[in-house]
């Protein structure tokens, strides 16, 4: 029983990894890597439930195998993604403070910023939006050099599907 409870969990795993990696190719616009994960996918989905199904013993420990592997899976699917799967995400940045010096300090560490001016109706006052495109692995690193020099900048990052052109970092 023991055997077939790390087997279930272990195929879980797998297969719900595959799901998750799949399913961020997927939303990047890629359509060959999900075909062929998916077909994977299923196929080590199929084998566990089948051996799920069909296994006589306490059944507790089972779906508890089961779930564990899920969740183990969707943890480790979400890792690989977010380490190993090359994307772009752009950030909008309206800082409190001033944002010509906030450029400066971007643009030295290698990081290209388009700034668009924006009138504040509620406030009552101008301000600068920045508009930055970077590779995904670099999120965190232009996400503190915002917050060491703006801990009050307001900062939303979007995944961005397709970029032509222009300066990447």
């Amino acid at each position: 029983m023991l055997f077939t409870c790390i087997r279930i969990f272990a195929a879980r795993i797998v297969d719900v990894t595959l799901g998750t990696v799949r399913t961020v190719f997927f939303v990047k616009g890629k359509t060959i890597e999900p075909f062929f994960i998916a077909f994977f996918e299923v196929l080590v989905w199929y084998i566990v439930a089948r051996e799920a199904l069909n296994t006589t013993g306490n059944t507790a420990f089972i779906a508890i195998s089961y779930a564990g592997g899920y969740a183990t899976g969707t943890y480790i699917g979400s890792f690989i993604s977010n380490h190993f799967i090359k994307g772009v995400v752009g950030l909008q940045v309206i800082p409190k403070k001033d944002s010509v010096k906030l450029v400066d300090i971007i643009r030295k560490k290698g990081f290209a910023v388009s700034i668009i001016p924006l009138k504040d109706d509620f406030e009552g006052n101008d301000k600068d939006m920045l508009y930055i495109q970077v590779n995904n692995n670099k999120l965190k690193m232009i996400t503190n050099i915002i917050k060491k020099y703006d801990t009050d900048a307001f900062v939303v990052v979007n995944e961005t599907k397709l970029v032509h052109n222009g300066l990447l970092k």
